[in-house]
C-alpha cells in the first residue's frame, strides 16, 4: 500500500459510503464520509445546504472540504459525494495526491431502485414522482459524471448480486 488516501467515487447510491465504512474494519483505516464531514462543518445536512445556498454554492463548500480532507497527514479512506469528482479541478488534485481511486460502477437499474426508495433524501432527485423519470435522470447524469469516474485507477464493477464484503475484497486485492 502507498502512504495516501484511498479515494470511493461513484454515483449516488452506489454503496460508496456501505463500502467506505465496511473497508475501514477489515483494514483498519479510518474512514471520512465527504458527505458527513460537510455537514457536521456546515452544521447543516446535505439538503439545507443545497436548498439554502443553492448548487454553485454546496460545490464550493464541497471543494473546501475535501481539500481539508486531502490534507489530512493520516491515511484515510475517504468517500466522494457523487458529484464531487465532477467539478472544477478535483478529480486531478485527488490524482496528484494518491493512485488509490476506486470507482464503485453500479448498474443504472440498481442505481434507480436504489434512488427511488431514498429520493425524499437526495435533494437532486426529490422531484421525482415515477422510476421511469428518474431513470432517466440518472442515465443522463451518469453519461456526463462518467469521464469523471473514469479517471479513477481502479473499476470496481458491481452487478445487482455483489455484496459490500465482495466489493471490499476486490479492494484489498489491489493492494497486494
Amino acid at each position: 500500500m502507498d502512504n495516501s488516501h484511498l479515494i470511493i467515487v461513484g454515483y449516488m447510491g452506489s454503496g460508496k459510503s456501505l463500502v467506505g465504512k465496511k473497508l475501514s474494519s477489515k483494514i483498519k483505516l479510518p474512514f471520512i464520509d465527504l458527505d458527513d464531514e460537510r455537514a457536521k462543518k456546515y452544521q447543516m445536512s446535505i439538503s439545507n445546504i443545497f436548498e439554502t445556498k443553492g448548487e454553485i454554492e454546496f460545490r464550493n463548500i464541497e471543494r473546501k472540504v475535501l481539500l481539508s480532507t486531502l490534507n489530512r497527514k493520516d491515511k484515510t479512506i475517504i468517500s466522494l459525494g457523487g458529484g464531487t469528482p465532477c467539478y472544477f479541478d478535483n478529480m486531478d488534485i485527488i490524482k496528484k495526491i494518491t493512485k488509490q481511486i476506486y470507482y464503485i460502477n453500479t448498474s443504472l437499474n440498481l442505481l434507480n431502485e436504489r434512488l427511488f426508495n431514498e429520493k425524499e433524501f437526495r435533494p437532486m432527485i426529490s422531484r421525482f414522482k415515477d422510476k421511469n423519470e428518474l431513470k432517466e435522470f440518472i442515465a443522463k447524469h451518469l453519461f456526463e459524471r462518467k469521464p469523471f469516474y473514469d479517471m479513477s485507477t481502479y473499476k470496481i464493477d458491481c452487478s445487482d448480486n455483489k455484496t459490500i464484503d465482495d466489493v471490499c475484497e476486490e479492494i484489498i486485492d489491489t493492494f497486494n
